[in-house]
């Protein structure tokens, strides 16, 4: 049996909607495709002339199958076994793309093979490289099947670090994300009732899926496996943007950036946009390597609320339940449930930063540019914030049944004067680690049948607080 198949497998045994404690909004039953492609055509790339022999650029000939397809009233566009090399392709309405057994898709090498197209990247709407499999502005749409989407990526995150070698020295690191362009393996934009089952994602070359301004939208029984030949930069999991009605569920990442991640935009151009990640349900999922086994933030500026994660394990990530934002960022953080988690071997099973990697994140044109001679997203990331719109506000997350061993920190929570971590709830929490660690500038916590066990037997270090009710 495929290691893929034990992922799955592992995942659909974990628990479900049965166990007690597990939450059950109203509004969960609505997140998710609601419906999918059912016209039966089929549409063979073999048919306009695409190879699987792993040399030819077939884009053309899968686009054609596609159009196709589309253009019929829909169904399925498939390939027959092999490895076929491609750039950006762009599904249509009601149209299925199945890659199947025995089939693996692989990236161009190219950036020129990835058209540059309106969209967002890490939070600031600007041009950038269209992913590998695009779905823009389209209803009903299918990516599925039991192959392997390979990016290849490692070519651009050997260029990322090459530009950092350069960028850094010139105090231009809160830039180097954007300058570098690189492409993701699948963006869904503007979109709905999209649904991703069942493949196989490898080194992608930036984020691996990212849902953007789009609703109804399904990610089930991926595995997604960036760390393949390599580590590679800014290569997260499933990042839910700005978007609603959104479900993953079933599905496996090991990466090198944030596992499972929701965004909703950075700083002014995030506050000008100002659409929320909402409505979003994260179930039966686990993570190996990576940033974050669930992550808001840092791209805040929206907001992120009416989140739902349960059953979830981590192993070896470095953080767990990481809550990320800056003070140029703005957005409210609340109405959040993460429930029944295990997690184990992390620098840190639960993160709330306020003010998350300065040097990524305060923005400063160095001596020899001015504002007339650089690139307009650099304007959109230097253009100022006002205190009371940057303040970010995390409030109202609750946690239950979750537990966390052989960490190296227990908690660390670092709210500021000026905006406080308030209204969070610790039921059943079991931590333990080398270190206790910390909690500052927090208000109005319930804390009961938790604990937090250190080697040293020391207590959490709670500081400028008001109303942390502990109570183990």
């Amino acid at each position: 049996m495929k290691i893929k198949d034990l992922i799955l497998i592992a995942c659909l045994l974990l628990p479900t909607m049965a166990v007690a404690g597990i939450p059950d909004f109203p509004w969960m039953k609505s997140v998710g495709a609601r419906c999918t492609p059912q016209n039966t055509q089929i549409f063979r790339v073999n048919n306009y002339g695409a190879k699987g022999d792993g040399e030819m650029l077939c884009t053309s000939s899968i686009q054609h199958a596609i159009d196709a397809c589309s253009q019929s009233g829909g169904g399925t566009v498939t390939f027959a076994p092999g490895i076929y090399q491609t750039g950006s392709i762009y599904l249509k309405n009601n149209v299925t793309l199945c890659i199947p057994k025995g089939t693996m898709l692989i990236g161009s090498e190219k950036l020129s093979d990835y058209p540059l197209i309106e969209t967002r990247a890490a939070g600031i709407e600007m041009k950038w490289p269209s992913a590998i499999i695009n779905v823009i502005g389209q209803k009903n749409v299918m990516l599925t099947g039991d192959g392997v989407i390979h990016a290849r990526g490692k070519v651009f995150w050997n260029k990322y670090r090459e530009m950092r070698k350069e960028y850094d020295p010139k105090k231009l690191r809160w830039v180097v994300d954007y300058d570098c362009a690189r492409p993701q393996s699948v963006l869904i934009q503007n979109s709905e009732d999209v649904t991703v089952k069942g493949l196989v994602f490898y080194q992608s070359g930036f984020w691996t899926i990212h849902i953007l301004y789009s609703q109804y939208v399904s990610v089930d029984g991926v595995t997604i496996d960036n760390n393949i030949g390599g580590t590679g930069p800014s290569t997260d999991g499933i990042d839910i943007d700005s978007s609603s009605k959104v479900l993953v569920e079933n599905s496996y990442v090991n990466c090198n950036d944030d596992n499972f991640c929701l965004k909703s935009g950075r700083d002014a151009d995030g506050l000008r946009v100002n659409i929320p990640c909402e409505y979003v349900v994260i179930r039966n999922c686990k993570a190996g390597r990576g940033d974050g086994l669930f992550t808001c933030g840092s791209e805040t500026s929206g907001g992120i609320r009416h989140v739902v994660a349960y059953n979830l394990e981590g192993d070896s990530t470095k953080y767990g339940l990481r809550f990320k934002s800056t003070i140029t960022r703005g957005g409210t953080i609340e109405d959040i449930t993460i429930s029944h988690v295990v997690m184990k071997n992390m620098k840190i099973p639960i993160v709330v930063d306020l003010n998350w990697l300065p040097t990524y994140n305060q923005n400063k044109l160095p001596d020899g540019y001015t504002m007339s001679n650089i690139p307009a997203h650099w304007k959109k990331l230097l253009q100022q914030v006002a205190p009371e719109q940057g303040m970010p506000k995390f409030k109202n997350i609750t946690f239950s049944d979750i537990t966390a061993t052989g960490c190296l920190q227990c908690i660390k929570v670092e709210g500021i004067k000026a905006s406080t971590i308030d209204g969070f709830k610790l039921d059943n929490v079991h931590l333990e680690g080398k270190d206790s660690g910390s909690i500052k500038y927090a208000n109005d916590w319930d804390v009961t049948n938790s604990s937090i066990k250190s080697l040293d037997d020391s207590k959490v270090k709670i500081t400028n607080t008001k109303n942390i009710n502990w109570q183990e």
